[in-house]
């Protein structure tokens, strides 16, 4: 990942301000009750950036399943786990995954489909775990690191 990506992310990642009402009920109208109780449960940074990645993706792919655009937005809740807040998860990023909660970070995408495997469709928890290899998988990826 490059430099100029992690710095823009970053920034973007300094205001824990709430997403908007039009926002949320966006989001509650593409995730099942539970899932958008797991989500709800997110640092509001990770929830307007997932927001951010859904309309990247809607924009790559309109063509998107439920499933697929449950993954968007649910694609960092494994950070959840790892319980970090700003200022670490910038020291988490540049040493690496030393320590559980550091390693945890690094980790967020097994632990966020191990979290959400038995409540959202196996073809969500497939993208959010990394384990599917197509060119949905491709373009929430470039929705990610846009």
């Amino acid at each position: 990942m490059k430099i100029s990506h992690l710095s823009k992310r970053a920034l973007s990642s300094l205001s824990q301000t709430p997403v908007s009402s039009l926002d949320l009920a966006m989001v509650r109208e593409i995730l099942n009750a539970v899932e958008f109780q797991v989500w709800t449960e997110m640092q509001h940074r990770d929830q307007r950036h997932s927001i951010v990645v859904l309309r990247r993706f809607d924009s790559l792919l309109p063509t998107a399943v439920r499933a697929e655009r449950a993954a968007a937005l649910l694609h960092d809740v494994g950070k959840n786990i790892s319980d970090l807040g700003f200022l670490s998860r910038v020291v988490a990023t540049v040493v690496g995954p030393r320590g559980q909660r550091f390693a945890d970070y690094h980790n967020h995408e097994k632990l966020g489909a191990d979290l959400i495997h038995s409540i959202s469709d196996p073809r969500t928890v497939a993208l959010i775990g990394g384990t599917v290899d197509d060119d949905v998988a491709m373009l929430l990826q470039a929705a990610d690191d846009i």
